[in-house]
């Protein structure tokens, strides 16, 4: 029996769409992060963008569990003296809360070229509202996988 190798005539993109309101932050980007990659189908290949399209809605309202809420995101600008830091519960009370999921998300993938394909594919938005409806995504009902996915 030979080795399957997906080439990308046998590659199929579903659009997925999950609602991050009451998920645990952690849990919740290594969802996305197999699903992103395609490790959840029998025809994953580890060389190829075999993935779904994500939309994560409702993103301002991810659970941080412990003091995750204050640990500080560093990053530098370029410039001597340019390091620069926000806390978590800043970024997400901010302009764009939509950050915090997107890195987590980003650290959960291997660091090389094929991830960074892989990250186009995700779409973060703050609301409940997204503008892809003309794509029919189904619905992964994150809440329900396990009880430890959310926080009250």
């Amino acid at each position: 029996m030979k080795t399957f190798s997906a080439t990308p005539a046998d590659i199929e993109k579903k659009w997925i769409v999950i609602d991050a309101e009451g998920v645990v932050l952690g849990r919740l980007a290594s969802i996305v992060a197999s699903r992103l990659r395609g490790k959840h189908k029998p025809s994953f290949t580890p060389h190829m963008d075999t993935g779904d399209n994500v939309i994560v809605i409702n993103a301002d309202k991810v659970q941080l569990t412990g003091k995750k809420r204050e640990e500080r995101h560093f990053w530098h600008t370029g410039h001597p003296g340019g390091i620069k830091s926000r806390t978590k519960a800043q970024i997400l009370e901010g302009a764009h809360p939509e950050r915090v999921v997107t890195l987590a998300v980003k650290r959960m993938l291997p660091s090389n070229r094929l991830s960074r394909k892989v990250m186009t594919n995700l779409r973060v938005y703050a609301g409940a509202e997204h503008p892809h409806e003309a794509q029919a995504p189904e619905v992964l009902d994150v809440k329900s996988m396990n009880k430890k996915n959310t926080r009250v």
